[in-house]
């Protein structure tokens, strides 16, 4: 597997496959009078620093990439290439991309509350629950969620765990759902059926 397939499949892969500060769009003025700022919601979840089960973990992928690095990562795609193509159409417009993800050889090896701090963010105004799974026979959790302001989507989030494993997909940005079909089963990342899926509350 070549740079830019190892990069770009670490970063949607484990479960599926989500920039600092806030998102505030620019004021302007009207008869001469200041437009009011709105703050806009930032999607970007504060995650917790993983080090310590890092250490335990027999697997684990910990991708940071602000806007910065996914323009570089971009560089790597060939735009001729079908596949490239598509990735690059379901980056484009992408803030942030940020991944932790922990496989462990023993059950209990982590603790809810390690995870529960990033669930805890994902009731905050703006977010929305897409997908909520949950298995008794495998103890396995899946939610995901979308932060939409306006109408718009501005991030997703994914928290997925189960006995010996989690993962947290965090994606700042436009978000495209039909882009981002585009590049499942591709590069690790799950088929995700959002469109079959029935919203769930949150």
């Amino acid at each position: 597997m070549n740079l830019k397939r190892t990069l770009l499949a670490c970063v949607f892969a484990a479960a599926t496959s989500l920039a600092a500060g806030t998102l505030a769009p620019g004021s302007g003025t009207a008869s001469g009078a200041a437009s009011p700022v709105v703050t806009v919601p930032s999607a970007q979840l504060v995650l917790p620093d993983f080090s310590a089960l890092a250490a335990k973990a027999v697997d684990s992928v910990n991708i940071t990439l602000d806007g910065s690095l996914l323009h570089l990562a971009a560089g790597f795609l060939n735009s001729k290439d079908p596949e490239d193509a598509a990735t690059l159409e379901a980056i484009k417009g992408l803030q942030g991309i940020y991944v932790r993800s922990f496989t462990f050889d023993t059950d209990a090896a982590y603790r809810e509350a390690d995870i529960d701090g990033v669930r805890r963010q994902l009731s905050a105004p703006g977010w929305t629950r897409l997908i909520q799974t949950r298995s008794r026979k495998t103890h396995a959790d899946v939610d995901i969620y979308m932060m939409t302001v306006n109408g718009k989507a501005l991030g997703l989030a994914l928290i997925a765990s189960e006995a010996r494993q989690f993962t947290i997909v965090n994606i700042v940005g436009a978000i495209d759902l039909d882009k981002l079909r585009k590049l499942e089963g591709q590069f690790g990342v799950p088929k995700l059926d959002l469109s079959s899926q029935k919203s769930a509350g949150p």
